[in-house]
């Protein structure tokens, strides 16, 4: 039994010292990885915060434009998708006029997901 245990316990010691060499090796890999990165796009700097973006969702667009707009209430049902694109666009003009009267520069643009 004692001889089964001493077998046992080198393998684990085998085993823990092949995971150990495997993650030196990875993190070599990595830091080879990371500097030529660096080193062909400069720019790609690693270490700095990502932006922060600000996503809006109008919930019920052809009720919105059903409410804003007499042609809208002919349109919403026989043309939804145009709708919703025109509802969008009529936010984002309304949300540019608001950040300009207020002087704070933004980028706005809508995007199809």
């Amino acid at each position: 039994m004692a001889i089964f245990l001493l077998i046992l316990c080198l393998l684990l010691a085998i085993f823990s010292g092949f995971l150990c060499w495997q993650f030196i090796e990875q993190r070599k890999i990595l830091s080879h990885l990371i500097t030529e990165t660096m080193r062909a796009d400069p720019e790609a700097d690693l270490g700095k915060e990502p932006d922060l973006i600000l996503t809006l969702k109008v919930l019920n667009p052809i009720t919105v434009a059903k409410r804003e707009s007499r042609s809208a209430r002919v349109l919403a049902d026989k043309l939804p998708v145009m709708v919703r694109k025109m509802v969008y666009q009529g936010v984002m003009k309304e949300l540019e006029q608001e950040m300009v009267e207020r002087e704070i520069d933004v980028e706005l643009k809508i995007e199809y997901r």
